[in-house]
């Protein structure tokens, strides 16, 4: 039987450990969100590029990391999803995205992808990836604002429809306005632009009868739910 937690704690995730990449395990649409993300990337600059992925998880963005060229380093607190980032071919680092052991400007790509919308304090870990960024580099995030609506879609109705987030997963008092990431990444020469983006409806509703294939992330106009933002940082 699943331990009692409370909402948002991590050590859900281990409890989890079987569904990263269950096919249309509880965190199927993680993959549909990391293919989003990776779109936002550029190609890897140059053979030696690095890719520093924030809250890696079990490694989604893995496959997405090789096909760009880029070499995958994944920082996350869990261990049992560091384990399987690893076969996926994931450099892991046990961390804390806001103190992550390694050098300044390292990275030619940064992403912090379903994280922001996990930790107390979202212009911390916006901070570090700045830190953590190259001159030039790109930084793209992902997370969920913080409206009543997304609180509706992502809590109240997602957590309780086949596909949804698994119960309990979020909190939806530690969910982001978009103006909280962008003035921390201008503090940091990075400056962003917002879109927000959501599934395909066709593509969701034939998932939700069939549990087949994939659904792709459609932009926006609205960021009220989820939203994307990618800059880069300045070079001087």
């Amino acid at each position: 039987m699943p331990r009692a937690l409370l909402r948002n704690d991590v050590r859900q995730y281990e409890d989890l450990r079987d569904e990263w990449w269950r096919p249309n395990g509880k965190f199927v649409t993680l993959h549909w969100i990391a293919a989003a993300r990776a779109a936002l990337l550029p190609p890897a600059p140059h053979d030696r590029a690095v890719l520093v992925d924030l809250a890696c998880g079990a490694g989604l963005m893995a496959p997405h990391a090789a096909r760009l060229g880029y070499r995958h380093v994944g920082v996350d607190l869990v261990t049992p999803s560091l384990e399987q980032a690893r076969e996926h071919g994931v450099a892991p680092i046990r961390a804390d995205v806001t103190q992550v052991p390694l050098a300044d400007g390292c990275a030619d790509a940064v992403t912090a992808g379903e994280i922001l919308e996990h930790v107390p304090d979202p212009a911390a870990v916006v901070a570090e990836a700045c830190r953590l960024l190259r001159p030039g580099g790109t930084l793209v995030v992902d997370t969920i604002n913080a409206t009543a609506r997304a609180r509706l879609v992502v809590v109240t109705i997602g957590e309780r429809v086949p596909g949804g987030a698994p119960p309990g997963i979020h909190d939806p008092r530690l969910f982001v306005r978009p103006s909280v990431i962008v003035e921390a990444a201008a503090r940091h020469g990075v400056r962003l632009t917002v879109t927000g983006f959501r599934p395909s409806a066709r593509q969701m509703l034939r998932w939700m009868i069939t549990r087949r294939g994939t659904v792709r992330m459609v932009p926006s106009r609205s960021t009220a739910v989820l939203y994307q933002a990618v800059g880069t940082k300045s070079e001087t």
